[in-house]
């Protein structure tokens, strides 16, 4: 039998009945704070604090998803040297992939369930991966996790930091998106994608790197 700690309780049970659609579940994530520390938190954490960032807003959603009666899937996205991963929870819809995801970028979060197979899914965050220099980043992505596989550890309820659980996302086989002659062509950023892509962005949860065109693109976007 489980207990109280490892269900939801009756306050939870409401505030995710609301969640009833994918969409519904994205425009929370939107809504709520972003995660500037390096705490991943439960799904039942997310609910009470009302803040996320990618990691533990994919857990969450994942957990939503999994209420709507889809497998709670997590996807790891691996970018270079020069960023941070992502995280995307991903569902399907007659046949197609999408993602519900939070991020510090605009360009980084939903995407309908348009997408043949989760590499196609990936592809589509490209050109809006990047870090705050302009350079495009996505390297690779790690076949799909489900959730329901960790049996030792209470993830959508515990009160202990789950950081340590990219581990595990990261044991299926890794996938590269581009090779490293692609990655010499790579063009940056333009600035009107750059200012799109920053907008809200909390710089306090951004990447730390020599070069940032955050300052210069928001001089030039007022101008």
């Amino acid at each position: 039998m489980k207990s109280a700690r490892s269900t939801w309780n009756r306050e939870e049970c409401a505030a995710l009945r609301r969640l009833s659609s994918p969409q519904k579940i994205q425009r929370f994530l939107d809504e709520i704070r972003y995660n500037t520390d390096d705490i991943t938190r439960s799904p039942r954490q997310v609910l009470r604090l009302k803040k996320a960032h990618c990691f533990d807003g994919a857990l969450f959603a994942a957990a939503a998803l999994e209420r709507l009666g889809d497998p709670p899937l997590v996807l790891y996205m691996e970018s270079s040297l020069e960023d941070d991963d992502h995280v995307l929870a991903i569902f399907r819809r007659r046949g197609c992939w999408g993602a519900v995801a939070k991020s510090n970028y605009a360009t980084c979060r939903w995407r309908d369930p348009v997408y043949r197979t989760p590499r196609e899914l990936v592809m589509s965050y490209f050109d809006g991966y990047f870090n705050l220099a302009g350079t495009k980043t996505l390297r690779a992505f790690y076949q799909p996790f489900d959730l329901r596989r960790i049996k030792d550890l209470e993830w959508r309820f515990t009160d202990q930091d789950l950081d340590d659980l990219d581990a595990r996302l990261k044991s299926g086989r890794r996938y590269a998106v581009i090779s490293r002659a692609q990655e010499r062509l790579l063009a940056p950023a333009d600035d009107r994608l750059f200012r799109a892509a920053t907008l809200g962005l909390d710089p306090k949860g951004a990447f730390k790197i020599k070069g940032s065109r955050l300052n210069a693109a928001t001089r030039r976007g007022a101008a």
